[in-house]
């Protein structure tokens, strides 16, 4: 699969995102962790120990795009946080599916589009983003929307995938991206295009630099990066 098949445009990426999603919740975690050979777990780690909310461990956090809940469970599992999780995602198939992963009362599970979140300013005291905002149909507002929802001094933090750059890795990463991982993905999840629109977002995704650059633009501060597993993946930051 090539680049090409990237899927429909805005407004109807919205739309399309939402039902395939919705369709291949019932597989979604099983191929997550097959595709990645589990390396997923240790980059919601890393997600998790880079938003800062020892500084407030009873908070309110923001898990937006959340999907089946395992990055909203990493926070919420983690020793000594005593705080609230709010998961929000526009399929209600994975948030139902994820709902028995967290302890009891710690996450809260919330259908909203994250270019439109149903809270008032400044409600958060941080925010996390797993894999989803490659699937926003705006990125500008989807950032301008999440520094609007935390407070002042509070941090956001991004965990997406991105194309390594070294020449060996990238040839490999990309073969794997385009050749194996549709074709896994369409004969366990049952759907047809889903897994052949994951690299295609991840190819027209913003690169590490200009993501980092994207989170300034809309008014984060003290932003950074770090790439994991050889630029697999990226970890971003800021803080309102």
């Amino acid at each position: 699969m090539t680049p090409a098949a990237a899927g429909p445009a805005p407004p109807d990426k919205r739309r399309y995102v939402r039902e395939i999603f919705s369709d291949i919740a019932p597989r979604y975690d099983l191929l997550n962790h097959l595709l990645s050979l589990n390396i997923d777990r240790g980059w919601r780690r890393v997600a998790v120990a880079s938003l800062g909310w020892e500084s407030r461990p009873e908070g309110r956090y923001l898990d937006a795009c959340a999907g089946t809940l395992d990055l909203a469970t990493a926070l919420a599992r983690r020793p000594g946080f005593r705080g609230r999780v709010i998961a929000t995602d526009f399929a209600l198939p994975m948030l139902r599916l994820g709902q028995d992963k967290p302890p009891a009362g710690a996450v809260c599970s919330s259908v909203a589009d994250t270019l439109q979140l149903p809270f008032a300013d400044g409600t958060f005291d941080g925010a996390t983003v797993g894999f989803g905002v490659r699937n926003l149909t705006d990125l500008a507002a989807g950032f301008s929307e999440l520094h609007r929802v935390i407070r002042e001094g509070a941090r956001l933090v991004i965990l997406d995938f991105t194309t390594p750059t070294f020449a060996p890795l990238r040839a490999a990463y990309l073969f794997y991206f385009r050749r194996v991982l549709p074709v896994v993905g369409r004969l366990v999840s049952g759907h047809p295009t889903a897994y052949s629109y994951l690299p295609s977002s991840v190819a027209e995704f913003p690169a590490p630099q200009r993501l980092e650059r994207m989170l300034t633009e809309a008014g984060f501060r003290d932003t950074g990066y770090t790439l994991l597993t050889g630029g697999i993946a990226a970890a971003h930051w800021g803080t309102r």
